[in-house]
């Protein structure tokens, strides 16, 4: 049986560190395509990539495994009751709480309906998800090195990674709720965000959710947690600059210019 649990627990450690090495893999090889392509959902949806789902169902859907899976697989680890591990797992549980089930629901309540998605677009999302909660989940349970002792600089990691992602939290769920109710007021097209964090970029709801990842990773100060940063930004900085030349190219000399794309002043 001793035999057994060693092998099962080496299994599960390599296949943690092939996910882990994935993760990284795949974060050139999402924004180098990204400067040429935009993913067709919301603004930039056309049609050419098969059947389609509504955009409430398909946001439930891709983003549910950074729920279910990592509730299953959290409980496995040696660290499951450790407080930071505790702690920044239910920032995870909280984050895709909004995404997985309240902003699906804000979307299918909205008394104008979003673009659809396609469905290869919700399977490729779907697939990240799987992969990052895995990892996420089993770093912070079981593979994630934990202080013996609370030192200043591990307070100090605690404190401002979550100063960065409730900051960033609050900038994301208010970003969204202004672009939901400016779809609204214009019947289904556009208008020009403004007011807030939109006077400076042109998507803070990217740099809102940029920042709880970039908290998130300061809190944990794991490998696990800088991949799933990077991948963030790898994934959502590229989109915001495809965001940022298409309110350009439709509202002209009417978009101000000054606005950059998700990082004020620089990017």
């Amino acid at each position: 049986m001793n035999k057994l649990s060693t092998m099962d627990l080496s299994r599960d450690e390599s296949l943690y560190k092939s996910l882990l090495l994935t993760l990284y893999t795949i974060i050139p090889l999402t924004i180098l395509p990204l400067q040429f392509l935009s993913a067709p959902y919301g603004k930039h949806f056309r049609p050419g990539w098969g059947p389609t789902l509504p955009a409430p169902l398909a946001w439930f859907l891709m983003e549910s495994p950074a729920l279910w899976l990592t509730s299953l697989l959290f409980p496995l680890g040696q660290f499951r009751s450790h407080p930071l591990s505790l702690f920044a797992f239910s920032l995870f549980l909280l984050h895709y709480t909004n995404r997985t089930i309240i902003y699906p629901l804000r979307l299918f309540f909205s008394s104008r309906s979003s673009s659809p998605v396609p469905l290869s677009i919700a399977l490729m999302a779907f697939s990240y998800n799987l992969l990052n909660g895995y990892v996420q989940s089993r770093s912070l349970s079981h593979y994630a090195i934990y202080p013996a002792t609370w030192s200043a600089w591990v307070w100090a990691r605690v404190v401002i990674g979550t100063a960065i992602f409730f900051w960033g939290m609050k900038v994301n769920i208010t970003s969204d709720q202004v672009l939901v109710r400016l779809k609204e007021e214009a019947k289904g097209g556009y208008k020009i965000p403004k007011g807030g964090w939109f006077e400076v970029v042109s998507c803070p709801n990217y740099m809102g959710e940029m920042a709880e990842w970039l908290g998130w990773a300061v809190l944990n100060w794991s490998p696990a947690a800088l991949a799933f940063f990077l991948y963030t930004f790898a994934n959502l900085g590229p989109r915001a600059r495809a965001h940022r030349k298409w309110y350009r190219e439709k509202f002209g000399e009417e978009y101000p210019a000054s606005r950059k794309a998700v990082v004020p002043f620089l990017y």
